[in-house]
């Protein structure tokens, strides 16, 4: 969601704490990405290199038929939930078929190198997070930015709400936290705070430390282990990390730069149906849950409506009401870009002229 890996592990965890146990999810974090058996479109197409050249003979008396469905590929980051629902529905809606698209979506897990699949062109789009772009970007990786589905990120750090902080300055000021230190945003909270008074402690997936340690605070995307803990009886209060000024875009739809310069229209087409997925999907997300739900059985249906619920604002935000979903303004990559440099991630902030040359 995307950076979303700073979570991963949680979910791993997730099915001993919110859902009956089931068989293996259809993709793991072990595993690498593998398609889900259907795509956008029924028909059988031409790859996706030839699909937009290849025309079926028309029958006598019809006109020219339409071409067909151009067959791409979509690789997610992490295992079919929520904050991926946008895609899903466009697939089920229709709304990549409308655009003669042909879509499979990849599963992802942990340690899967998705940009790197996108830059080196074995997969047409990607799921990825700014700060993952712009460090990608730095290292000569052929990616350019579309879209971003999440305008403010899920990262968070929660806390009992019976400790009584207002923000997590005072989290920081006393008792324990489970982080990851070595990601952008932990190192940006660390030099605006310190993490002298605190005890840090590795980020171990779950919520089982945290519910019985009233002392005890974390890390979390605020749709997922908040969740949990109050499903196991706790009192969890979260802090977004973006109200304290760092404030990545997450879920970014990415594609390579040489895709985008051979053929804009189809980056266009893609774009234009991942919009229409997401609206249908925040206006009801229940078909693409439940295709989901199928997908990844280490989530129950509970816990796919409370986390599209908890996602809502984070997308839907006011400004993306007023200039479209998915909307990325040059402001925020350059502030981004600066932080990354100040916190010694990137050498030099990239050009943003070349970078943002396929938002759309």
């Amino acid at each position: 969601m995307h950076s979303s890996d700073s979570r991963r592990l949680f979910l791993q965890a997730l099915a001993s704490l919110v859902a009956v146990p089931v068989l293996a999810p259809a993709c793991s974090r072990s595993q690498s990405p593998e398609g889900d058996g259907r795509s956008s479109a029924a028909s059988p197409a031409g790859s996706a290199s030839a699909a937009s050249t290849q025309r079926t003979p028309a029958a006598p008396g019809q006109g020219t038929p339409a071409a067909p469905a151009a067959k791409v590929k979509l690789a997610l980051n992490w295992v079919p939930e929520p904050e991926f629902g946008g895609f899903y529905e466009a697939r089920e809606s229709g709304a990549f078929a409308k655009e003669g698209l042909e879509v499979e979506i990849l599963g992802g897990g942990a340690g899967v190198p998705v940009v790197q699949m996108v830059a080196g062109g074995q997969i047409d789009f990607g799921i990825s997070g700014a700060d993952e772009v712009l460090t990608a970007r730095a290292r000569g990786a052929d990616v350019l930015p579309l879209l971003a589905v999440f305008q403010t990120s899920p990262q968070a750090i929660m806390t009992h709400e019976s400790r009584g902080a207002k923000g997590i300055a005072d989290v920081l000021k006393s008792g324990t936290l489970a982080i990851e230190p070595g990601l952008p945003y932990a190192a940006y909270l660390k030099k605006k705070y310190g993490f002298d008074k605190v005890k840090v402690v590795p980020y171990d997936g779950g919520v089982a430390r945290f519910v019985a340690d009233k002392d005890f605070s974390q890390q979390c995307f605020i749709t997922a282990e908040p969740i949990a803990a109050r499903r196991k009886g706790s009192d969890p209060a979260t802090f977004l990390v973006a109200s304290e000024g760092f404030n990545p875009y997450v879920v970014v739809v990415i594609t390579r730069a040489a895709l985008w310069k051979e053929n804009p229209e189809r980056v266009r087409a893609f774009a234009r149906a991942t919009r229409e997925g997401w609206r249908t999907y925040l206006h009801d997300p229940t078909r693409a849950n439940a295709i989901m739900a199928k997908l990844n059985t280490s989530m129950d249906a509970e816990t796919f409506v409370a986390a599209a619920e908890a996602q809502r604002p984070l997308i839907e935000t006011a400004e993306a009401k007023e200039k479209g979903l998915g909307v990325m303004t040059r402001e925020r990559w350059e502030t981004l870009a600066k932080q990354l440099v100040d916190l010694g991630v990137l050498p030099k902030a990239p050009t943003l002229d070349d970078l943002l040359v396929a938002s759309l």
